[in-house]
C-alpha cells in the first residue's frame, strides 16, 4: 500500500506471525459504533459545514463492520483452538460507496449539505496542511495518509474467512447508526419529540 498506516499493519502481521505462528490475525474494515471516529466525525462536520467532501469523487468502497461483531469475533478466536494461525477479514453485510455513506449521514442527521467531489491530489494537499493539528490537542480532520488509504477499496477480499465462518451474523449499518447520529440533528437529539408534543398541544 502507498499508505503508511496499511504498510505498518502488514509489517506488524508479519512480525507477529514470525514470533507466534499460531496467532490469529483479525482485519476489520471501518469499525462503526456509538463512539466511532467515522460516522460521528462526518455527523459533526455536517453540523458546521455547508459541504461534505467526496474524496476521490466518492466512488471508493467501504464495508463498515459493527464494533459488537468485531468483539464477538475476537472472543470466538480466543476461545476456539481451531482458529489458531488463521486470518479473518471482518466486514459488514454489504459494501457502500463513500458517497452512499455521506448520503446516509445527511439523511440521519436531517441536514441538507452539498456533496462536493474532491480530487485525490487536492485532498492530499489539504491533508498535508491539516497535519500540523497533530501537534495540538485537536485531531486533524484529514491526513495525507488517510487520503492515500481511500484510493483503495476497504472491503473483504473473499479469500479469507470472516464473520460467517465464526458463526456471527453481520449487523447492518442501518440498524445501528441512526441510534447515535440523531444527536447531530438540528435542535438536538430530542428535536423530533419536541415537534411531536408541540403538534399535539
Amino acid at each position: 500500500s502507498g499508505a503508511k498506516y496499511a504498510r505498518t499493519k502488514a509489517m506488524g502481521e508479519d512480525a507477529v506471525r514470525e514470533a507466534f505462528p499460531g496467532a490469529v490475525i483479525v482485519r476489520p474494515s471501518v469499525v462503526f459504533g456509538p463512539d466511532d471516529n467515522f460516522f460521528n466525525r462526518f455527523g459533526e462536520l455536517a453540523m458546521i459545514s455547508p459541504v461534505l467532501p467526496l474524496i476521490g469523487g466518492g466512488d471508493g468502497k467501504l464495508q463498515p463492520v459493527f464494533v459488537g461483531d468485531v468483539a464477538k469475533a475476537i472472543v470466538a478466536c480466543v476461545t476456539d483452538p481451531a482458529c489458531a494461525g488463521q486470518t479473518y477479514e471482518l466486514g459488514g453485510p454489504r459494501a457502500y460507496s463513500f458517497r452512499e455513506l455521506m448520503e446516509l449521514v445527511l439523511a440521519e442527521t436531517g441536514r441538507k449539505r452539498f456533496l462536493v467531489p474532491l480530487p485525490f491530489p487536492v485532498a492530499a494537499l489539504m491533508g498535508k496542511a491539516f497535519e500540523f493539528l497533530a501537534l495540538t490537542p485537536w485531531a486533524p480532520p484529514l491526513t495525507e495518509d488517510q487520503v492515500e488509504l481511500l484510493k483503495s477499496d476497504n472491503v473483504v477480499s473473499g479469500t479469507q474467512p470472516g464473520l460467517a465462518e465464526l458463526g456471527i451474523e453481520a449487523t447492518a449499518v442501518e440498524g445501528i447508526v441512526p441510534a447515535y447520529l440523531y444527536r447531530f440533528r438540528k435542535g438536538g437529539q430530542y428535536a423530533d419529540e419536541v415537534e411531536r408534543l408541540t403538534a399535539v398541544a
